[in-house]
């Protein structure tokens, strides 16, 4: 037995407003993601937003009580894979930033990241963050009813491992509703025709982080920012999906 929350067509209708907000905040950051500007700068505008519009910061005091998340956005640069702390470090010309945005809205979450570039990246960091794109699209593509969480998986690992990048296995995507984090866990490697089947009314995030080197990972001190163990750049994008009768629809566009 599936211990998978279906989400009614209301309770769709109000992670749709979730999700647009979660999407609108994103727009207002994206002028102010440039060099000079700090991650304290951009968590401040987030949450001054997303306060306006009536809602909560989903991340800010998510997780134990003895170590609360301190930020509105988890603002991951360079070789931090998630949940990067917001705090006074300058963002410099050639960054990049995964800023991973959560909000609570009339009791229900939206959540997505995106990665910005910091002004004129790399090649193969410009290629990292597009291969990242492409692999979240990839798997996408193929929500509907009757696929499986295994061929997201294997979407997103054959566009990411295809374009000679790695795939961090510890961290997935996952159910969303009135709890930010639900049934089922979305991974983001896998065989195709395997996992749960999706039925009309899921709903989850799927949310790959694609390394530069090798996909091993470490968890840093603060016991949230995670990075890559080689010290090489990571990306991620995010989006909260729905499963519906004839296909899907992002909430988070």
């Amino acid at each position: 037995m599936s211990r998978v929350a279906l989400k009614s067509a209301r309770e769709i209708e109000t992670m749709r407003r979730a999700g647009a907000l979660v999407a609108e905040t994103f727009r207002v950051l994206e002028p102010y993601v440039v060099a000079g500007a700090t991650l304290k700068d951009l968590d401040r505008l987030a949450e001054e937003h997303i306060r306006k519009a009536g809602a909560t910061p989903a991340y800010l005091g998510y997780g134990p009580r003895n170590n609360p998340f301190p930020g509105t956005i988890c603002a991951s640069v360079n070789e931090v894979i998630c949940h990067g702390i917001p705090d006074g470090r300058e963002l410099q010309e050639g960054d990049i930033v995964g800023v991973d945005i959560g909000v609570l809205l009339g009791g229900y979450y939206g959540d997505a990241c995106y990665t910005y570039t910091v002004g004129k990246v790399r090649p193969e960091v410009q290629g990292l963050v597009d291969a990242t794109r492409a692999s979240l699209n990839a798997a996408l593509d193929l929500v509907k009813p009757g696929a499986r969480l295994g061929d997201l998986g294997h979407a997103v690992q054959t566009v990411a491992e295809g374009r000679g990048y790695s795939v961090v296995r510890e961290y997935t995507g996952h159910g969303i509703g009135k709890r930010l984090h639900e049934e089922p866990t979305v991974l983001h490697y896998g065989a195709r025709y395997t996992g749960l089947k999706l039925q009309p009314g899921m709903v989850f995030t799927i949310e790959p982080m694609v390394n530069l080197g090798r996909p091993e990972t470490r968890l840093l001190g603060d016991g949230w920012t995670v990075i890559t163990a080689d010290k090489q750049p990571s990306a991620q994008f995010e989006h909260t999906v729905a499963v519906t009768q004839k296909g899907h629809e992002i909430l988070t566009l």
